[in-house]
């Protein structure tokens, strides 16, 4: 049923006196063609209900009720005051389809049921829809992004100016130069708060200029920005930044991730994919980023070794997100310091840590209560490892994508994985139909992946859908 439909069902069994028929409400088996007839009947019904409570306020006022006693007649000053307060009344109500497909209290319901796209839609239909759409609160959430090389600066002016009317916040520019960041500067709308710069090609006196100008950002994303230099980034950073984010900007070395540790006192999150990271650079880190920085993702630094671990260990004393994934020279001992130390961990991603066996799993359970642990491609995580993890009881999150080593007695251990929420075994073609089949005991599953298994066939994705029709089975 679409959303349309939906809205005009629930909006509607909320009004007294007016209910749709069993049939109408029923979702089961509805075609695209019902739903049009619903959304149809549904207007007509309201129109019928709002004429009929017009006709008894404009003529229920002066009929007498047979049952009722008789009363005192007013006096005409009494009476005009007296209708004068039940024709406002009546007014407060719409009176036909039209009036209600206009009225601010129904729409702000109706919008609700609708997506930010299918809002953007919505507002182009009438000058009421638009000024309900536009206030604040509709738009919380929103990433608006501009290619900068196909959006001429007339049309991003405009653009500016919706973003201020509607309070969006985040905004991602691609291709953008120093001189679009100027223009933005001057037509931003001044609640800005979140800015993604992706494959810009901006200078150090750009980004420093956005940063000081705009004093408000609290997130800043750069993503192939190979113009920015380790310098900018001592020039540029400002204290408000509480969430950071570099990937591919090859000038991105140690003495930058300096800077981010002494300009940034706030940081709570820090996302960082760099080559040429080494373990140095995590030496920057003091214990005046261990109350606040609680978010740490390193992709790919392939140069980052155990004694990297021990720097994080010892500064970041209170972690609860980390990543790892593809620092391929970390090892089982770097692992172990990370479960003894890190105790408020509860999201770990060691994906692509080629190095990684069971024993890292063992001191994982041993030590830490995670919600989500990440495993791809550790091919040499077996069976025995995934037993270990039988003892999380928190674990919500499991994915083992490509773990070519799990077979069916690793199935059997899901099974007793009680608060397993997701799980991904896609690319483990060693385990057979017969232990998939046996994942429908997981009777709290949301998420199954099984993408690239060859004992994943259309009768056993059947068989799942069937016994968990509350599980996404992603083939």
């Amino acid at each position: 049923m679409s959303s349309l439909s939906k809205a005009c069902l629930e909006i509607s069994n909320s009004i007294k006196g007016f209910r749709l028929s069993r049939s109408q409400s029923s979702e089961s088996g509805t075609s695209s063609r019902e739903s049009m007839l619903s959304v149809r009947s549904a207007t007509n019904s309201i129109s019928r209900v709002f004429k009929s409570a017009t006709s008894r306020v404009r003529g229920g006022f002066d009929q007498q009720q047979p049952t009722a006693p008789p009363q005192r007649q007013r006096p005409p000053s009494a009476s005009r005051y007296y209708d004068k307060a039940m024709l406002a009344l009546a007014s407060n109500y719409p009176r036909t389809a039209k009036d209600l497909l206009q009225d601010g209290t129904f729409l702000t319901k109706f919008f609700r049921y609708f997506t930010p796209i299918e809002r953007c839609l919505l507002g182009q239909v009438c000058i009421a829809w638009k000024n309900i759409l536009y206030e604040r609160g509709w738009w919380n959430g929103i990433l608006v992004v501009i290619r900068c090389k196909e959006s001429p600066l007339d049309e991003r002016e405009k653009l500016y100016r919706s973003l201020s009317q509607r309070a969006i916040d985040s905004i991602c520019l691609m291709h953008a130069t120093d001189a679009d960041m100027e223009h933005l500067i001057i037509n931003v709308p001044s609640q800005l708060r979140s800015v993604s710069l992706k494959q810009c090609n901006i200078t150090d006196s750009g980004l420093e200029m956005l940063l000081a100008k705009l004093p408000s950002i609290y997130r800043l994303e750069l993503v192939g920005c190979n113009e920015l230099t380790e310098a900018g980034f001592w020039s540029s950073l400002t204290s408000s930044v509480i969430s950071l984010t570099v990937a591919d900007c090859i000038n991105f070395a140690d003495d930058a991730v300096g800077a981010v540790s002494q300009l940034l006192p706030s940081l709570h999150e820090f996302n960082l994919q760099a080559y040429h990271v080494t373990d140095a650079a995590l030496a920057y880190f003091t214990s005046k980023q261990s109350n606040t920085l609680s978010v740490l993702r390193l992709t790919s630094c392939w140069e980052l070794t155990n004694h990297a671990v021990v720097n994080i260990v010892q500064s970041l004393p209170n972690l609860t997100v980390l990543s790892l994934s593809g620092c391929s020279k970390i090892t089982d001992d770097g692992i172990e310091i990370v479960a003894e130390t890190l105790k408020n961990l509860r999201i770990l991603d060691l994906s692509w840590c080629s190095r990684i066996t069971d024993s890292s799993l063992e001191a994982i359970a041993c030590d830490l209560n995670l919600d989500e642990l990440t495993l791809d491609r550790c091919t040499h995580v077996t069976d025995i490892g995934v037993g270990y993890l039988t003892s999380i009881r928190m674990l919500s999150r499991l994915y083992l994508r490509w773990c070519i080593q799990i077979r069916d007695a690793g199935v059997q251990h899901f099974l007793s994985m009680k608060s397993l929420k997701i799980l991904s075994i896609a690319g483990c073609s060693l385990i057979s139909a017969r232990s998939l089949t046996g994942i429908a005991q997981i009777r709290q599953l949301q998420e199954l992946e099984l993408t690239n298994c060859a004992t994943a066939t259309t009768e056993v994705i059947a068989y799942l859908q069937n016994a968990l029709p509350h599980c996404e089975v992603i083939r």
